[in-house]
Formats: structure tokens, sequence, C-alpha cells
């Protein structure tokens, strides 16, 4: 099997990279698990907050924005996103933090309203006394994430990519200015192999001979529950200035709730731990003053920081046809349209797309672990 490029993942990183260069270089998008998108991406909490991953991310999230609120008609037939609205939220302890974050995005065009505990009780019903102060997020949205990730598919396809499932790499090699790899359903030559593998970044790394770069997984637990009353569907994303919790409406009157869990854990299939979910469930207990009656569901998936927190592109400065599309965190879907023209400009070495143009790519380059 051979071709110009090979992309090792086929989550949202992966699949929207492969979209992106398909029309400019024969690629293969290479998948570890049976299908696509079954680790991260499939498990998402799936909203799109300007906020979210702070002022260095932003610039890519924005940009997403314009384009998964409209996207191209032979990309999609209509919006990825939806509204919803963003809370956060602050008891006495989290006043500090809540301030931080408002004078963080203060001047930028991510829209923040402070708001009194009178403004806080008509977006959420049942608030408990103790959070008296609060900052909505307007823009923020919920995502269609399994339409984002399954139409980046079907446009690669459409432009001759070939995905490769069940097909983990065991080794790799760079020989005769091309890389050799071994997969457990054969072999895959490629001038360029991009490291789009998430939580599994750094191990593809060492596999290929390159230094890893630190990225660490991190579990996060959401637990799907019933509660008297349901939650109203026009609820904001409620999210705790302090990260301890966040939570938001789903179909049919069920609540999504997390912890903010952040737990430093191997690359793997992660399941929730008991400890988790009832921590989530005894912190949404202290905000508002619903009976929870059942736990439906719980799940977990990694995130995956480089130590900057910021996402990683572009070549490695030391390992030659190697290039590293990887450490979004639990920010990759959110800015999956501009992270995956930014990467392709810095893998093709041509004109920026127009969406990504005016943003500065230095920030998130592979180098600057190098120096």
């Amino acid at each position: 099997m051979k071709a110009d490029i090979a992309i090792i993942g086929a989550g949202i990183a992966g699949a929207s990279l492969a979209a992106e260069v398909a029309g400019h270089a024969s690629v293969l998008l290479i998948e570890a698990e049976s299908r696509p998108g079954y680790h991260s991406t499939g498990r998402s909490a799936a909203f799109w907050s300007e906020t979210y991953g702070g002022p260095k991310v932003q610039p890519l999230t924005s940009a997403s924005g314009l384009y998964l609120a409209d996207p191209p008609p032979d990309f999609a037939e209509r919006p990825f996103l939806s509204p919803r609205g963003a809370l956060h939220l602050a008891d006495r302890d989290g006043v500090t933090a809540l301030d931080a974050l408002c004078a963080e995005f203060a001047g930028s065009a991510v829209p923040m309203k402070r708001l009194d505990r009178s403004k806080l009780e008509v977006l959420v019903p049942g608030l408990k006394p103790g959070w008296e102060q609060g900052a909505l997020e307007p823009s923020c949205s919920d995502i269609d994430v399994g339409g984002l990730h399954a139409a980046y598919l079907k446009a690669a396809r459409a432009k001759g990519v070939r995905i490769i499932a069940n097909a983990r790499v065991e080794r790799a090699k760079w020989a005769d200015r091309h890389w050799q790899l071994e997969t457990r359903v054969g072999v895959v030559v490629a001038g360029v192999v991009v490291n789009a593998a998430g939580a599994w970044a750094d191990d593809v790394a060492i596999r290929a001979g390159a230094s890893p770069l630190g990225i660490q997984p991190y579990r996060r637990t959401i637990v799907q529950l019933r509660t008297d009353p349901a939650a109203p569907g026009d609820l904001p994303l409620v999210i705790d200035a302090l990260n301890r919790f966040y939570f938001k409406p789903e179909a049919g009157g069920r609540l999504w709730l997390s912890p903010h869990d952040e737990t430093a854990c191997p690359a793997s299939d992660c399941a929730p731990e008991e400890i988790d979910i009832a921590l989530a469930i005894d912190r949404f207990q202290q905000v508002v003053d619903w009976k929870v009656e059942r736990v439906e569901h719980s799940w977990a998936g990694l995130r995956s920081f480089a130590p900057d927190r910021l996402p990683v592109y572009g070549f490695d400065p030391v390992a030659p046809g190697f290039f590293w599309c990887a450490g979004q965190g639990g920010f990759g879907i959110q800015t999956a349209p501009a992270a995956a023209k930014l990467a392709a400009w810095l893998l093709l070495e041509q004109t920026p797309n127009p969406l990504v143009a005016e943003i500065d790519p230095s920030p998130y380059l592979a180098g600057r672990f190098r120096n």
C-alpha cells in the first residue's frame, strides 16, 4: 500500500486533515480500531465554546465556528452548530477565577456578560444559595460531533482517500526518503507520516524512532442522568468557574454531567470510575435542588495535552518526513476546521486557506519542543 501521505489516526484530527490534503496528494488514513473515532471523538461532550482552551486556542475555535455554522454546500447541507449558550457559574470561592476568565477575554471578539443572582435564577431554575455570580457566553453552541466526523470521512473518501481499519502501526522506519510502516494488515509506504494518533501520539512517535513530546492522556467522565424536574431544553451549558463540574441538557429531558475530571492515565480504552460518577452527582446536588432519579449511562474519554496545553502541528525538526497533528486536548472537535486547514498549510507548504490566513501558527509548531 503506497501513498504520498499516511495519516495515523482517523478521529476528527486525522479525518479532517485527510479531507483537506487529499486534493493535493494521495492519502492513506490508517486507523488502529475497527471504526474511526472510537475513542475521544466518539465520546465528546459535544459543545463549542470560544473560551475553552484559553486565549491561545480561541483563534482556532472562532475561525472554526464560521465554518461550522455555515459549511460549504458540497461539504454539508446544514450547520453543525445549534445555539446553547454557556453560563460560567461562581460561588464565593470561584469569584476570583470568574474575574480572571472575563479579564482574559476582555476586548476580544468573544462576548461575555456578567450576571447577578437574579439573572442566574432565571437561567437555572432551582439554583441553590451560594451561587451569586456568573458570566454568560452567548456564542457557545452544541456541536453535531458525529455528523461533522462523518462529513469529513465522506469528503476524504470522495477525494480518493483510502481508509484502512484494524491497522495498528507496529513499527515504522525511515529509509531511502520514505517511510515504511508495518501494520496489522500489511506494509504501508509513504513519503510523509502524519501522527494524528491522539492519546497514542507519543507511542506512535517512539515506534517511528522519533522523540516523544510529552503528550499526556487524561481521563474525562460523563454521566447521563434523569432528574426531577427534567432538565429544561433551553438550559445553557453550566460550567463551574473552578472547573469542578459542567452539565448540559440533552434530548428527551436527559442531562449530561461531568465532574470535570482530568486523571492522568495510559492511552487505553478507558472506563469511568465509580468514584468519579459519585463525585459528579455530589457536586451537581450542591448546585441545584433537582432530584437525581437515576443514572442512565456513563462513559469516559481521553483528552491528550502537550506540556503547554496547546495543540501541536508541523514537521518534527529532527525526524525526517514526520508531521505532528496532536495534543488537541478537549478542543480538537471545536477547532477541527481551522486546525485542519492550518495543518494542511504547514504540511503542503502552500498558500494558507483564507479561514486561517490571519492565524499565527508559531505557538502550535512542533519545533517549539525541540529547542
